[in-house]
């Protein structure tokens, strides 16, 4: 293996450590929250029986979830419910907003 062949192959392996590293940062600063999202739009987990991501069909609807950034979750400032109380975000599932 040449001097320059092995150059390229240990900077392709740090580039690549970097990579994994940043992807691993950039997730850690993400939470899971639930209720916030809009019909179709969560990231995933939307009750039994359904998929993943953009499976959710109703608006806010509780057991599903989006990932937020850190510490944001439970002060986004949603509509109120159609009986007029609060909606909050949550880092657990809500029991509010399930399709029938």
């Amino acid at each position: 293996m040449s001097k320059t062949l092995k150059s390229v192959a240990v900077a392709a392996s740090v580039a690549a450590a970097l990579v994994g590293h940043a992807t691993t940062a950039t997730a850690a600063e993400k939470e899971k929250c639930f209720g916030v999202s809009l019909a179709g739009q969560n990231d995933c987990a939307a009750g039994p029986g359904t998929t993943c991501a953009g499976s959710s069909t109703v608006d806010y609807q509780g057991n599903a979830w989006t990932l937020v950034d850190a510490g944001t979750c439970v002060d986004m400032e949603l509509p109120a419910a159609d009986d007029g109380s609060a909606r909050m975000g949550s880092l657990d599932a809500l029991e509010r907003d399930i399709p029938a």
